[in-house]
């Protein structure tokens, strides 16, 4: 590892178990024949770092990753099992995870990402780290594992002199449970867009989300009710995309532990109660190359580049693809019509909320500078979603696709009033998984 690749490792540690920097160098430097200014084995980092986890009474390490449709997956290990882990992997049958493996190739190991190492706020002495998934030989990575997608992809970006950051809008509701704990649609506040307490009651529940979040290192920029009863909102500041994919699965974890925590349920469906707005994980995107946003362009009307333009392009001419992975529940469909401040028009527009891509008008500067692409849904799996927007607008800037000469936009008008014959003459979003 690399100088620098330490001095991340060290602030790592400072922030997650309240060290002095000089203890964590010492520990790293210990060894007679390294010094500060020399590189130093990761072996060596990792061993540090395992120790300094067991001393600060990390007795269970659960073992996140996720299967072909996002969800959630682990296995804890107790602190004896920490540096073999580490060499060796975790084996486990993937051959029970959906969309992984056959029985007859059902050996696969986790190799945790120490890069996603967090504490659990809600459970004493419980750390959480995200892992990537090997075959059976614990070289190759597995191929379908959600992850390794999205990181062929980043790669391919890089390839191309790009990095990608990814802001996701994450909107959920709360419902009261019954007698027995179970889930109701019965929602805990009858309150709408930006309402506050005492009547909104979901208040406090999303308080605690805010506070657990912080303590796992998300950044809060907001958090407020939505405006159907019992939805709400939290954001969190934007990320490169493979850390942006980790953080939604974390955070609908904490949601949903939160929820439970204050006697509620949480769900990310997209449209649990009829006639009533649903749930979106609107999506921002911007590319960075050099340093720079590369969709930044001050002399255009809208502040945006050319490559920004052939990305959004990219991105329309895919949609129908893109919809499958970002929208894949029959009852994502339900949400997608209109009237509900949800997408149905295949094309872009700034500050409109009616088509798919918005830019959005108050981001005019270099640094954030970005589009949104509404449709997406969190019941999706993150690292496939990301990673099929990322393909579609990299398609778009290598074939330099034009979303002007496709007739997808700009559409600065509400497209939701406009007379039927020219509503027709509109490429619509699938209205169903089959469309």
């Amino acid at each position: 590892i690399k100088k620098e690749q330490v001095e991340n490792r060290i602030e790592w540690n400072l922030k997650h178990f309240d060290l002095e920097r000089d203890e964590v160098k010492q520990r790293l430097y210990a060894v007679d024949f390294l010094n500060e200014d020399q590189d130093i084995s990761e072996d060596r980092v990792d061993e540090v770092f395992w120790n300094i986890a067991k001393e600060k009474k990390i007795k269970f390490l659960r073992l996140q990753f996720t299967d072909i449709f996002g969800q959630m997956k682990n296995i804890a290990i107790t602190e004896n099992m920490f540096e073999k882990v580490l060499t060796d992997g975790q084996m486990f049958d993937g051959s029970s995870i959906e969309g992984f493996v056959r029985i007859d190739e059902s050996d696969m190991y986790l190799k945790p990402d120490l890069d996603t190492f967090t504490i659990l706020p809600w459970k004493e002495g419980t750390a959480r780290v995200i892992c990537d998934v090997y075959g059976a030989d614990k070289v190759t990575p597995f191929t379908g594992d959600p992850r390794h997608v999205l990181r062929s992809v980043i790669k391919e970006a890089a390839d191309m002199g790009y990095s990608i950051n990814v802001g996701p809008e994450c909107e959920f509701f709360l419902f009261k449970l019954d007698e027995q704990g179970r889930a109701t649609t019965k929602t805990n506040d009858a309150v709408g867009y930006f309402d506050i307490g005492p009547a909104d009651d979901g208040e406090q529940c999303r308080n605690d989300i805010c506070i657990a979040l912080q303590q796992m290192d998300y950044e809060i920029e907001a958090s407020h009710h939505e405006c159907a009863e019992g939805q709400h909102e939290i954001d969190f500041k934007f990320a490169e995309a493979l850390e942006a994919a980790d953080k939604v699965v974390t955070f609908k974890h904490v949601v949903k532990t939160y929820a439970r925590r204050n006697g509620l349920h949480a769900t990310f469906m997209p449209k649990p109660l009829y006639g009533a707005a649903g749930n979106g994980m609107h999506t921002n995107l911007s590319l960075m190359k050099d340093g720079k946003n590369a969709f930044y362009d001050p002399d255009d009307k809208y502040g945006l580049s050319e490559t920004a333009y052939q990305f959004i392009a990219g991105v329309l001419h895919h949609i129908k693809a893109i919809t499958c992975v970002a929208n894949p529940l029959v009852n994502s469909y339900k949400r997608l019509v209109p009237g509900f401040e949800a997408p149905v028009t295949v094309g872009y527009a700034t500050s409109n909320r009616s088509a798919v891509i918005r830019i959005p008008a108050y981001a005019k500067t270099p640094e954030l500078r970005r589009f949104e692409i509404r449709n997406p849904d969190a019941t999706c799996n993150p690292y496939l979603c990301y990673a099929a927007i990322l393909m579609a607008g990299l398609d778009g800037v290598k074939n330099k696709i034009d979303p002007h000469a496709n007739g997808w936009g700009p559409y600065d008008m509400n497209l939701y009033t406009l007379p039927e014959e020219e509503k027709a003459k509109l490429k619509s979003l699938p209205t169903t998984l089959d469309a």
